[in-house]
């Protein structure tokens, strides 16, 4: 398993399709782009940016669930790319005892986010359908160059699932 950060949420072109973007830690930073649904897309963009709704939304609620019972969500992995659909693990820490339970990617990530748990893929999940981007770190910020992000920008307008299938 590969260690990944959430760099956001963005938009296919022209379909409109919302996608989230990982990408690993390590130093080939390759980029995972999953497609994801509007309500998930949603709910990942509401927990990054701290926004807090009247009532919760559901996976506010699962996390609430999760607690109520005394577990904990220690993180999660997208294990699998089959037929262009992705597959996650949330792996649970529920009274001593190691509890994993298949789920969406989406949701999966929109409640890492919530509690803060890091995020994993698969290496042959990253070797299918990941996407190496050279960064231009001269400043030695860490940040990729306006050249790269602009590159990347015509690999997700250009991008669709189908692209994923092996």
């Amino acid at each position: 398993m590969v260690e990944m950060e959430l760099i956001g949420i963005r938009t296919e072109v022209p379909t409109q399709v919302p996608i989230v973007l990982l990408r690993e830690l390590t130093a080939t930073r390759r980029v995972l782009p999953i497609f994801i649904g509007g309500a998930e897309a949603i709910a990942i963009a509401f927990a990054l940016e701290g926004r807090e709704t009247e009532r919760p939304l559901t996976h506010d609620l699962f996390v609430d669930a999760i607690e109520a019972l005394g577990g904990q969500l220690e993180r999660v992995e997208v294990t699998n790319l089959v037929d262009s659909t992705f597959f996650a693990e949330l792996h649970l820490r529920i009274d001593g005892r190691a509890v994993v339970v298949s789920a969406r990617p989406s949701d999966s990530i929109a409640l890492a986010v919530r509690v803060g748990c890091p995020i994993f893929a698969a290496e042959p999940v990253l070797d299918a359908a990941g996407t190496v981007l050279e960064l231009d770190d001269e400043e030695g910020d860490g940040e990729p160059s306006e050249e790269v992000v602009e590159e990347f920008r015509k690999f997700i307008d250009n991008v669709n699932p189908e692209d994923f299938q092996s």
